[in-house]
C-alpha cells in the first residue's frame, strides 16, 4: 500500500527489473518478492486477505526466495499490531507492533510521533544487504509503530529515538526494514542493489 511505485523506481535506478504485482499467480513466479507499505496495519492485511494475497507471501517466504519488507511490510510479518486496536499479522517473524510511548521517558516526551525524517542506523553483525553500507549512516523513517521482536537474533540493526527500537530483521532469505531504502538516496538504493543480485 502507499508506495508501490517509488519502489519500484528504486530498484530500476540501480538496473533491476521489478514488477508492480497483484496476484497469486504473479507472486508464485517472482524470483524475489518486495513487500512495501504506508498506511494503516488493518487495511493493509484487510486488503492482502481480500486479494488472497496472504497464503502465496507467506508460500514465498517458507520457500527461501529472497524476501523484503519495507516499513509497514517489516510490521505486516508479525504476530500482531496494537495499531487502532489489535489485529493479527502474517506471524512470519514472532512478536508485536506497538506505538512510540515516551510515557517512562522525560528526557523523551518532546519527541513527536510520528518519527519522521533521517536517523542514523547502527549494527554489530554483517548483513548481505548491509554490505557496502558504513555503520551509522542516515536512513528516511516515517512511522508512528515498531516491532518487538521475540527471537533475539533476528533483530540485525537498530536505532535510537527515544528509546532504542529495531529498524532492520534478518532471517535466512527474510529481510526487512522500518526506513525506506527507495528514500534513502544512495545507501538506500544501495540496499536494494544489494537485494537484487541476491
Amino acid at each position: 500500500m502507499g508506495n508501490l511505485r517509488s519502489v519500484q523506481k528504486g530498484f530500476e535506478r540501480v538496473g533491476a527489473s521489478a514488477q508492480i504485482v497483484t496476484s497469486a499467480e504473479e507472486i508464485a513466479r517472482a524470483a524475489k518478492v518486495v513487500l512495501p507499505g504506508v498506511g494503516a496495519f488493518a487495511d493493509a492485511i484487510d486488503h492482502m486477505r481480500s486479494q488472497g494475497l496472504i497464503e502465496p507471501v507467506i508460500a514465498c517466504i517458507e520457500s527461501g526466495r529472497p524476501f523484503l519488507g519495507i516499513c509497514l511490510g517489516l510490521q505486516l510479518l508479525f504476530d500482531v499490531s496494537y495499531e487502532d486496536g489489535e489485529h493479527t499479522g502474517l506471524g512470519v517473524v514472532p512478536g508485536k507492533v506497538v506505538r512510540f510511548d515516551f510515557g517512562d521517558l522525560p528526557a523523551a516526551r518532546g519527541l513527536k510521533v510520528p518519527h519522521m525524517g533521517w536517523n542514523r542506523l547502527h549494527w554489530d553483525n554483517g548483513c548481505p544487504l548491509l554490505a557496502g553500507v558504513e555503520r551509522g549512516t542516515y536512513f528516511y523513517f516515517v512511522h508512528s509503530y515498531h516491532v518487538q521482536p521475540i527471537e533475539a537474533d533476528v533483530k540485525i540493526a537498530r536505532c535510537d529515538y527515544g528509546r532504542e527500537f529495531v529498524a532492520m530483521i534478518w532471517r535466512d532469505n527474510l529481510f526487512a526494514t522500518q526506513f525506506h531504502p527507495e528514500k534513502s538516496q544512495t545507501h538506500g538504493l544501495r540496499i536494494l542493489e544489494n537485494f537484487s543480485k541476491l
